[in-house]
């Protein structure tokens, strides 16, 4: 089942600087250029990290079949929670890899 663009919308409004990457009928979402989770099926999914985990009170979803799990945030409605989240989210996650570019 794939996500609704106005579970999307709700949750976008909700947080600043967030950025999205549509695949396959779901979300991926990014925080100032980190991976933070995604929405699937019209859940959202954040990546699992110490202070998620004590904040989310570790509730695990698997988003689609093969992935890792991830905890899921029910509280999708408060605006401040959502912004603490992913501000959370941020400096917790590493920084992303640069990518290398391939010599001919």
């Amino acid at each position: 089942m794939a996500s609704s663009k106005e579970f999307l919308s709700a949750v976008l409004e909700k947080s600043d600087g967030l950025s999205i990457r549509a695949m396959m009928g779901d979300y991926v979402l990014y925080y100032n250029g980190k991976v933070v989770g995604g929405i699937y099926d019209n859940r959202l999914l954040v990546k699992v990290t110490k202070g998620a985990e004590k904040l989310l009170k570790g509730e695990y979803k698997i988003p689609y079949s093969g992935a890792k799990p991830l905890l899921h945030v029910k509280n999708t409605n408060d605006e401040e929670f959502l912004k603490g989240l992913f501000r959370l989210l941020y400096e917790e996650l590493p920084e992303p890899k640069s990518k290398k570019l391939k010599n001919k």
